[in-house]
C-alpha cells in the first residue's frame, strides 16, 4: 500500500490554515523541505515527519489515520473560498481539500507596496497567472516585468520568483500552480 505523504501533509497544513514558511518555522525546517515533501520529492524520515507534525501539532498515528473526504466538490461560490495567505496579500483557493490533487488555483490580492518578500520563492512545479486589475511586477531570476490587466506569466516555479503590486490600486490575480504549494 502506498501512502501520498506529501499531500496528505499538504491537506492537514492547508486545514490547519498555515503556510508552508509558518509549518516550517514552527518545525525548525526550512520552506524548501515542506515544498519537497508535499511535492513528494522528497521521503523524510520517521523523526522529521515527527518534528513537522509537532509544529502543527498532530501525532504520527492520527496523521496515518486521517482520510480526506472522499467524494470531491466540483463548484464553489465566492465566499467558499479559502483563504491561505495573510494580509496584506490574500490567496483565496479553489477547494479547502487539495489532498491527492496536483493543481491549486487562487485568487490573489495584493494591496498597494506589498510583495512576497525578499527572499525570492523557489519551490518545485509550474506557475501561472493573468492579472485582472492593477498592475504586478513579476520577477524571474534576472528578468523583470509590469503586467497589466490582460497581461500573463507562465514559468517553471524552480527558477527564483517573487511578486510585487506596483501603483496605488490593488493589483489582482488568477493563479495556477503545479503541484500545489500553499
Amino acid at each position: 500500500m502506498s501512502v501520498d505523504i506529501g499531500g496528505r501533509l499538504r491537506f492537514i497544513r492547508a486545514r490547519q490554515k498555515l503556510s508552508q514558511r509558518e509549518l516550517a518555522k514552527r518545525a525548525g525546517v526550512t520552506n524548501s523541505t515542506i515544498s519537497l515533501i508535499e511535492s513528494n520529492q522528497m521521503n523524510p524520515s520517521v523523526g522529521a515527519l515527527k518534528r513537522i507534525l509537532d509544529g502543527i501539532p498532530m501525532g504520527l498515528a492520527e496523521f496515518f489515520a486521517l482520510e480526506p473526504e472522499s467524494r470531491r466538490k466540483i463548484f464553489y461560490r465566492a465566499e467558499e473560498l479559502t483563504e491561505v495567505g495573510k494580509k496584506p496579500i490574500s490567496y483565496r483557493q479553489v477547494g479547502d481539500n487539495l489532498f491527492g490533487r496536483s493543481l491549486q488555483i487562487l485568487k490573489e490580492r495584493y494591496e498597494p507596496g506589498s510583495d512576497t518578500g525578499r527572499v525570492h520563492l523557489v519551490h518545485d512545479g509550474e506557475e501561472g497567472g493573468i492579472v485582472i486589475a492593477g498592475k504586478l511586477e513579476v520577477t524571474v531570476e534576472d528578468e523583470r516585468r509590469i503586467l497589466n490587466p490582460g497581461d500573463a506569466y507562465y514559468f517553471e516555479s524552480r527558477r527564483p520568483h517573487r511578486f510585487r503590486c506596483v501603483g496605488g490600486k490593488p493589483c489582482e490575480v488568477i493563479s495556477a500552480c503545479t503541484p500545489p504549494t500553499f
